[in-house]
């Protein structure tokens, strides 16, 4: 009996997490914030109470994470209103370097050390400090970085060229399966699609592992049992 309680406690909790978190937002899970880092180890914690609680009142527990979540929404619906509220909570950025200086007190107030600030630069692929115009550290804890002009990528635009307008691809066949309400948003037909795989080699559906269109074109990607065996990423 007490191996069912708990998993009854268990998924009763995550379905809660769940819940929650939807009505919380998905930032809590991508861009944490300082606020968002201790409310989310606070339900936890209290989901694994609640999951591991033999004991019968298992509303207690729940009643603290539907707490915890109604705070968290008040307060990112006030922050939205308030910028003193905002920053209070989301914290502000800090210009850690620009026009050749680094800011010393701005690398305390980030709690980086130069070495962190340098790992920092190699990550984002700047070895050399003189190609960088300005870098800000962000409120969730990530720093962004202004390529110097002679040192940024080149653009469509430097050199008068204009592309194109980007266009996504749709999937139109996923593991041998055809999502015709996709193939229909591209504005094509099974029709189409079966002259188009046969143009690049298959014959059958079932023979695509993965194909998608941008409207004009299909690309498609057929099955291969065979395993590689390079370890080329090792």
């Amino acid at each position: 009996m007490e191996l069912i309680k708990i998993a009854l406690a268990s998924l009763a909790s995550l379905a809660a997490l769940f819940i929650l978190t939807k009505l919380m937002g998905n930032r809590q899970m991508s861009q944490l914030t300082m606020f968002d880092y201790i409310n989310g180890i606070t339900i936890g914690s209290i989901a694994a109470e609640m999951a591991t609680s033999l004991e019968d009142d298992i509303l207690k527990p729940l009643i603290a994470m539907v707490i915890y979540a109604v705070v968290v929404v008040l307060i990112s619906v006030t922050s939205s209103k308030c910028a003193v509220i905002r920053r209070f909570f989301g914290g502000r950025s800090l210009i850690i370097m620009s026009n050749g200086k680094i800011y010393r007190n701005n690398l305390k107030k980030a709690k980086l050390d130069l070495n962190e600030f340098l790992i920092q630069c190699r990550v984002n692929g700047y070895f050399d400090l003189d190609e960088i115009e300005a870098a800000v550290f962000e409120s969730n804890g990530r720093i962004s970085f202004l390529p110097k002009s002679a040192k940024r990528p080149v653009r469509p635009e430097d050199v008068h060229l204009f592309p194109n307008k980007a266009v996504y691809f749709v999937t139109i066949i996923s593991d041998g399966e055809v999502l015709l309400k996709n193939l229909h948003a591209a504005g094509k037909n099974e029709v189409w699609l079966q002259k188009e795989l046969k143009r690049l080699g298959y014959g059958k559906y079932s023979d695509v592992f993965y194909a998608a269109s941008d409207g004009i074109g299909l690309i498609a990607y057929g099955y291969d049992e065979t395993e590689n065996k390079n370890d080329l990423f090792q």
